[in-house]
């Protein structure tokens, strides 16, 4: 009955991205549900924002039975919408958060990412990056590590592979029989630097969000690996699930055409890496002098306007929507000001 449920078109909770494999959005991230056929348990991948915790109990109560809980949550990696509600399920449910050993430090408190870069482009994802966090979040009691030889806790017939670029320890999940890739951030299918194309799931391959990939070069690197696997379905963090020919060939190129398709025009880590180890990041590139005031007002005119329009012709609760987008995003000196 559970899966039939899942099958539903008009079932607006969550979508099916394939047999066993759920998703969920909240906001502009995505979180999914795993299920292992074998035994019908489960793992939630990504625990996405501070405001994701209810919507996720509520799908796994509809797909899985009321209390249900996972044997695991595993990430992909650790940046703020994709462990946003983590240590609260984790604690609730009391179980292992899974991740690469390389984003460790992020998870224990130990160092923070580097400065997300506003001059990348793209449109107001990018440009209200400032405003993202980025210090560690501390769950050390509750880690383990993935294990070594790729494969995935809880998930037979299922491994991870380490892409990255976006974040040191980010890793992807693919499912071998049929090619599922959850892929995390490595690459999306919206153009996530637009405000508009992410609320809107606009359906496009990319690459990693430009605001916040801090080595390129591992980036390139992790597409190329990601199209070799040639996965039947894409699901990623941000955007819908895409399949098909189209989308084969769409990750081709992009893998070809990395440079050109992806890497942005000018930003921070474009020409110069950030670098990190095993204890976090060890060098961050000096920030590109420029006009800080006048760009910050008009990234906040920008996400003003934009939640404006989206909550007038989108949302029946335009204040609670605006509230948790503010929330998100604001400072809390800002907030309260």
């Amino acid at each position: 009955m559970k899966e039939q449920l899942a099958h539903k078109d008009t079932h607006s909770l969550y979508f099916e991205v394939a047999p066993h494999v759920w998703g969920t959005k909240d906001i502009f991230v995505n979180m999914y549900m795993v299920q292992n056929p074998e035994d019908s348990s489960w793992v939630l991948i990504d625990a996405g924002l501070k405001s994701s915790a209810p919507k996720i109990k509520k799908m796994a109560a509809e797909l899985f039975g009321a209390n249900s809980r996972p044997n695991a949550i595993l990430l992909t990696h650790g940046h703020f919408d994709h462990v946003g509600s983590l240590k609260k399920l984790a604690d609730e449910w009391d179980v292992p958060v899974y991740v690469h050993y390389l984003e460790l430090p992020y998870l224990s408190g130990r160092s923070s990412y580097p400065p997300p870069d506003p001059k990348v482009g793209g449109g107001l994802m990018s440009q209200i990056s400032w405003m993202y966090p980025k210090k560690p979040i501390n769950v050390e009691s509750r880690l383990h590590i993935l294990p070594p030889d790729g494969r995935v806790p809880f998930l037979p017939g299922w491994v991870y592979i380490n892409t990255p670029g976006h974040a040191p320890g980010h890793v992807s999940y693919f499912r071998q029989r049929d090619k599922v890739l959850i892929a995390g951030d490595a690459i999306v299918t919206t153009n996530a630097e637009s405000v508009m194309s992410v609320m809107l799931q606009k359906k496009k391959l990319s690459g990693p969000p430009k605001y916040f990939t801090y080595d390129w070069n591992a980036a390139r690197i992790s597409v190329k690996n990601l199209s070799e696997l040639e996965p039947a379905i894409v699901a990623s963090g941000h955007g819908q699930p895409l399949s098909g020919d189209q989308m084969r060939i769409d990750l081709t190129n992009l893998a070809v055409h990395f440079n050109e398709l992806a890497i942005p025009e000018k930003g921070r880590y474009v020409d110069d890496p950030a670098v990190a180890d095993a204890s976090g990041f060890k060098y961050i590139p000096p920030k590109p002098r420029d006009n800080i005031i006048a760009y910050l007002a008009i990234g906040l005119g920008l996400i003003v306007a934009a939640g404006v329009y989206l909550l007038a012709s989108k949302h029946k609760k335009p204040k609670s929507f605006w509230k948790r987008l503010r929330d998100e995003y604001l400072p809390k000196k800002l907030r309260d000001a």
